[in-house]
């Protein structure tokens, strides 16, 4: 059967999969994390499959890192299962409710998208947040992952979906397509997919928006940066860049351009300069940072999302030029002021034009398991339905639902009867 025919079949199943229980897809959600649970030895050797072949392939490390699915992975996945099963059913929930006259009631009820394409990266533990996350909104979901995670992605598909068949949902409401070749015939199925989602590199995503009718919901870069004002303490500053910069570095809430106050830098900058090569970063920057670190020098406008042990540096003369360089050449992803001037933090928030805003933490907190959502199936840079992680809410819509008596249009539009608009919640 074609990738056509299958996603189809998936299209007329999208409402009885939306009209599901949210107890039967929290069964679906329980039995996957129980078989995830007692298949663990057979996910750990196929994905020792994968990394015995990236590491023959010469995949750098950095996104090696990603591709592992281990103890760790396998319990931030569990975890956020149980979040999930713990979360409100998104579906059903009523945001209007009106009387537009007596015996004419609209309803606004959230309901599922229908059905999704997520596109992905190499990374097994994706593959379980974003279907399980479909699972609970009750959206069928067509998931393409990163060929260097095959084996792995084979096995985890496998045991979720029959997770979900096992709890009564519909047989056809996971597809997994393996082959590249698919990306393409998913890309024509513009009336049958609902909404795609792809995760990957600024040009792969560019592809995906220029190359299909189906609406598209994502980012392409995470380039985040980290402002230091000259209010900031500089206790606190040092370990929050670290973290930012080393604690998952082929992640895209990785910080990779740091903007320091001028007054401030040097006194500050050869000691975070110091900090950061103990952690074995590379520096970047503009001839003033390299004079103040020895960093190798750049032009602002090389600036750019590394996802390695490398970051950027530039000197500026407060925030107001901070802002103006974050929303010239940032990425719209997750941006953060380190101050303890309120005042000027709440201007840095308002003016930066970022998915996430933040003083004084780690750019790495933008994560939908971080923010309480159980998982994501990716972060959202535009402004429209969704924005930042995408979780539960951000993969419902809405529908208006109209309760009558026998009113006609012709009696209102006429003057024999007119509308009171009467909220009823």
């Amino acid at each position: 059967m074609s990738m056509k025919e299958e996603v189809r079949n998936m299209k007329l199943s999208a409402p009885e999969m939306a009209s599901s229980a949210a107890e039967v897809r929290d069964r679906a959600l329980q039995l996957a994390a129980e078989k995830l649970e007692a298949e663990k030895e057979a996910v750990f050797a196929e994905n020792a499959k994968d990394l015995a072949a990236a590491e023959a392939a010469g995949v750098a490390p950095a996104i090696r890192k990603r591709l592992k699915f281990n103890e760790e992975k396998l319990a931030d996945v569990l975890a956020g299962i149980r979040i999930l099963i713990g979360l409100p059913d998104p579906v059903g929930k009523v945001s209007l409710d009106r009387e537009l006259d007596e015996g004419l009631r609209l309803v606004r009820v959230s309901c599922p998208i229908g059905v999704i394409g997520v596109i992905f990266e190499a990374r097994p533990d994706a593959l379980v947040q974003i279907s399980t996350l479909c699972i609970k909104s009750g959206n069928c979901a067509v998931l393409k992952g990163g060929k260097e995670t095959a084996n792995t992605n084979r096995i985890l598909f496998r045991l979720i979906r029959e997770a979900a068949v096992e709890a009564g949902l519909p047989e056809n409401a996971l597809l997994q397509a393996e082959q590249h070749s698919e990306i393409d015939e998913l890309l024509a199925c513009d009336r049958e997919v609902d909404l795609l989602i792809p995760r990957g590199s600024n040009a792969f995503v560019q592809y995906i928006m220029n190359n299909t009718k189906i609406p598209v919901m994502g980012h392409a870069d995470g380039i985040c940066h980290i402002y230091v004002d000259k209010d900031a303490d500089l206790s606190k500053a040092v370990p929050v860049i670290v973290d930012a910069k080393t604690q998952y570095t082929a992640a895209c809430n990785a910080v990779e351009t740091l903007l320091i106050d001028r007054c401030i830098a040097p006194e500050f900058l050869p000691s975070l300069a110091e900090a950061l090569r103990k952690e074995q970063v590379k520096l970047y920057g503009t001839e003033e940072a390299a004079a103040l670190t020895g960093c190798e020098v750049i032009g602002e406008a090389d600036f750019r999302e590394y996802l390695d042990l490398a970051v950027s540096v530039k000197l500026v003369d407060g925030v107001e030029e901070a802002i103006s360089h974050i929303n010239r050449y940032g990425s719209h992803h997750t941006d953060a002021i380190l101050t303890e001037n309120a005042k000027t933090a709440e201007r840095f928030m308002q003016m930066v034009d970022s998915a996430g805003v933040y003083q004084n933490c780690s750019t790495r907190f933008a994560d939908g398991f971080r923010y309480g959502f159980g998982a994501e199936v990716g972060i959202s840079t535009g402004k429209i339905h969704a924005r930042g992680p995408v979780g539960l809410e951000g993969l419902v819509t809405y529908k208006y639902r109209l309760f009558g008596s026998g009113q006609t249009v012709g009696d209102y539009a006429s003057g024999r009867r007119s509308f009171h608009f009467r909220d009823l919640t």
